[in-house]
């Protein structure tokens, strides 16, 4: 195996193992956890691309699936986005706090 392979392997495996600990815990601290993600995230990144540096293979991580919004709420945003970069939504209403 490549030095650079091993060595971004274990940097990946490391941070695997952070992540579950940190994660796996009675109580999740939200900051530690999203530490501990992108540690996760910047470790694939970097060992997709020593890995694609040797071998000219793509990513192994491409079909994992982001578990954050579905599919019909990412749509509904990117084209809400889309309508406002291109002027066709008029001006957001506000909304003004009740007198008490």
């Amino acid at each position: 195996m490549s030095k650079k392979i091993d060595s971004a392997l274990k940097d990946l495996i490391k941070a695997l193992r952070k992540h579950a600990s940190v994660v796996g815990g009675s109580q999740v601290s939200l900051k530690k956890a999203q530490r501990a993600t992108a540690r996760v995230q910047a470790a694939a990144t970097v060992y997709a691309e020593v890995v694609y540096a040797k071998s000219g293979v793509g990513n192994p991580f491409s079909d994992v699936i982001d578990p954050g919004l579905e599919p019909a709420t990412l749509e509904s945003l990117t084209a809400e986005r889309d309508a406002i970069a291109l002027g066709l939504t008029g001006p957001i209403p506000t909304q003004h706090a009740a007198a008490l």
